[in-house]
Order: C-alpha cells, then sequence, then structure tokens
C-alpha cells in the first residue's frame, strides 16, 4: 500500500531578463505562441497524443513562425513523449538542440523579432527535461550529474537577479520557485536510493533560506519521516502549525496541509482512528484533496474497516476522477479488492473498463493488475 504525500509539479515558464512578458507584452497566451492555450488545455486533459498530433501539423504547415514557438512546441513533444513513456524519442527530440546556450537562442540574435529584449528563450521545461530522461533510460549518474549543473544555472541566474532589486521583483520569484523545483527534484533521486543525508541537506539548505515556507517545511518534515526522525519531523510540522496560527498560513490549502502533517504522524504511531479524524476535516474543507482521500482509506482498512476504505476510494474516483484518478489510488483500491472479495478479477476488469474510458493517455493501466 502506498502512502501519499506532496507531489512534484512540472514548470514550463520561460526564461526573460526583463519583466514578466505574460503581463506586459501580450494581450493573451496565443499572442505568445501560436494556439498555445490549445496546448496548455490538452495538457491539462492529458491528452498528449493530441499534442503530438498538433505538434506534427504544425511544423509540417510551417505554422511556427518565430523561434521562441519552435522552442515552446518542442517542450511540449519532449514532455507528451516523455508522459506516453517514448523516453528514447524524448531524448532524440533533445538532440535537436546541441546547445541550450547557443546564440541562435537568445533574443538579442534575433532584433528584428524581438526589439530591445535580451536573454535565453529556451524554456526552463527543456532544461528541466533534459536533466531527467537519463534517467528514464536506465542512466541515474547522468540525470543526477544534470541536475546538479541546472541547479548551478538556476542559483547563477537568480543572483543575477537578485542584484537588480526590486525591478526584477517577479523574476526573482520565478527562479526561488525554479530553484526548489531543481532541489526537490533531486532529493527525490537522492531518497528513493536512500542517500537520506544528502537529501536532508538539500532540502535543510533551502529551508535556511526561507524559514517561513510552509510547504518547504512539510517537505523537511516528510524526508525526516523516511529517515526515522520522528522527534524532528514532529518540531518540523511544529513550526508550520505556527506559522498558521500567526496568521500567515489561513487558507484552506494550508489548514489541509497542518492537517495531513499531524494526521501523518498518528498514522506512523498507528493511532488511526486521530489519522482518520484529522484526514475528515482535510477531506470537508477540499474535497479534492485526493493525499488525504487516499491516506484516510489506508488508515480504515488498517482499521479493518474494508468495506469503508473501498467507499472511500470509489467515491473519490466517482465524485472528482479528474483529481483522483491516478496510479497509487488505483493500486491501493486494487489491493483492497484483492483483500475483500473472493471474486476480485472480475471488479478489477469492470474497473480497468471504466479507466479506459475515462482516464488521460499517460495513466498506467497496469495498476489494476488484471
Amino acid at each position: 500500500m502506498e502512502v501519499e504525500h506532496e507531489s512534484k509539479r512540472e514548470d514550463d515558464d520561460r526564461e526573460t531578463l526583463t519583466i514578466d512578458p505574460l503581463s506586459n507584452q501580450f494581450a493573451n497566451l496565443n499572442d505568445l505562441c501560436f494556439e498555445f492555450t490549445s496546448l496548455q488545455d490538452l495538457a491539462f486533459r492529458g491528452s498528449w497524443r493530441s499534442i503530438l498530433d498538433k505538434i506534427a501539423r504544425a511544423r509540417k504547415l510551417s505554422l511556427l513562425q518565430k523561434p521562441h514557438e519552435d522552442l515552446i512546441y518542442l517542450a511540449y513533444s519532449v514532455l507528451a513523449l516523455t508522459k506516453l513513456h517514448r523516453y528514447t524519442e524524448a531524448a532524440e527530440e533533445l538532440h535537436s538542440m546541441p546547445d541550450f546556450d547557443s546564440p541562435r537562442y537568445r533574443y538579442e540574435s534575433h532584433p528584428e523579432i524581438y526589439p530591445n529584449r535580451c536573454g535565453s528563450m529556451v524554456p526552463f521545461a527543456i532544461r528541466w527535461l533534459n536533466a531527467e530522461i537519463p534517467l528514464k533510460l536506465g542512466r541515474r549518474q547522468e540525470s543526477l550529474d544534470r541536475l546538479y549543473v541546472l541547479l548551478d544555472f538556476v542559483r547563477v541566474r537568480l543572483r543575477e537577479r537578485e542584484s537588480r532589486g526590486s525591478e526584477l521583483g517577479f523574476c526573482v520569484d520565478v527562479w526561488r520557485k525554479r530553484e526548489a523545483f531543481v532541489v526537490y527534484s533531486i532529493a527525490s533521486h537522492h531518497l528513493s536510493n536512500k542517500e537520506f543525508v544528502v537529501c536532508l541537506e538539500l532540502i535543510q539548505g533551502l529551508v535556511r533560506q526561507d524559514s517561513a515556507n510552509a510547504e518547504l517545511l512539510s517537505r523537511l518534515g516528510y524526508v525526516q519521516v523516511q529517515v526515522g526522525d520522528l522527534e524532528g519531523a514532529k518540531s518540523t510540522f511544529g513550526e508550520v502549525e505556527r506559522l498558521m496560527k500567526e496568521g500567515n498560513l489561513g487558507e484552506n490549502e494550508f489548514r489541509n496541509l497542518v492537517g495531513r502533517n499531524k494526521a501523518l504522524i498518528y498514522l506512523i504511531g498507528k493511532d488511526y482512528v486521530s489519522a482518520v479524524r484529522e484526514y475528515d476535516e482535510c477531506i470537508e474543507r477540499d474535497p479534492t484533496d485526493v493525499v488525504a482521500i487516499n491516506n484516510k482509506a489506508l488508515c480504515l482498512m488498517y482499521l479493518r474497516d474494508l468495506s469503508d476504505s473501498i467507499k472511500v476510494l470509489e467515491s473519490a474516483l466517482e465524485r472528482v476522477p479528474t483529481f483522483a484518478l491516478n496510479e497509487t489510488i488505483v493500486v491501493n483500491l486494487c489491493s483492497m479488492y484483492e483483500l475483500a472479495y473472493v471474486n476480485h478479477s472480475e471488479i478489477k476488469r469492470t474497473l480497468s473498463n471504466w479507466i479506459a474510458r475515462v482516464a488521460p493517455d499517460d495513466f498506467d493501466s497496469s495498476s489494476t493488475r488484471v
């Protein structure tokens, strides 16, 4: 059974040395790039095959008129291929860009198209995918090396923007988020390989820079749980709760973060009744909180209430399929079916058929274990 924590997000914002281009130079996203809103909509719905078809058509008909549009479509192409587990093809797409720092990918190299603009036009997502894909091809060390190079790149850009003060406030925030994102990526690789000390040092380094970041503190607590430092985790989670009580974190999103942290400590201590109570409060505040939904079901299972644990996951799939339909929840639900029913194969097949109709293209159908 799998307990869920926070998930990492993919960030495909474009790099710039000027003020925010999206709020300053373009009336809408389609002005930024050819049919950009359509790409975003397809990605949100998980229609990765449709994205590849759209990209192939745009390239065939030469619909992309500017260099940065080619790069944005390349980013979506690599992302779609990665989502569909076509990692070799994704790597081949990236090989079409031999040097991310080539002058041809800088705005000032095309003054007739981008007057008064400077800096790289390479989407950050391309740099991150270029670092992650070797891992999918079985080259873990190469992937880690690239991620550390990317982290150095991000930190150099962050220092450049911080040195210019409030003039680039928006850009500083973006690059800080990118720094945290890359650190999370590196830490997750070390954590999966049980390299706990390195993982803790990475997260603690971010905390020293931003000690009032509740999400960051919570991630530190999750790592402390993984290494068995329960007292350290309790202290870290207590700091998150203190931030909320001081009025810094009043929204339901942060209240749920505190609730999930408390529930996790209860769960580890095998106080499943108290954990269920915390998760119930989270779900009442936000019915789409799939971490709380999944972990509540697990606690009920540990309390030997398989019937209700199954109902929790089935209800979530019915009510909020866009949020609840992920491999972790499906794996756990199928495990519960196997424990609860003699005819679990037939029940799982019914679930698998429903998933085939509604799931995004990148959903791993093997999670039903039919």
